[in-house]
């Protein structure tokens, strides 16, 4: 994934801008949804960095302390 000159981020194979969808999460079993950037052709999902460190590994941490 790149970001182009207008700060849309893109797909790094088809360099088609990413959509807002609906994604499908799974860690060690448990799965929930979550709206992310994702290529509308092969379906990579962008996952940002803020997002990455924040939230999911709240979550991770959470899912790995049960």
């Amino acid at each position: 994934m790149v970001q182009s000159n207008d700060q849309r981020i893109v797909c790094g194979k088809w360099q088609l801008p990413l959509a807002n969808a609906k994604t499908r999460l799974t860690y060690q079993g448990v799965n929930f949804e979550a709206e992310l950037l994702r290529c509308p052709k092969c379906g990579q999902v962008f996952v940002p960095e803020g997002l990455a460190l924040g939230k999911l590994h709240e979550v991770e941490i959470t899912l790995e302390d049960k």
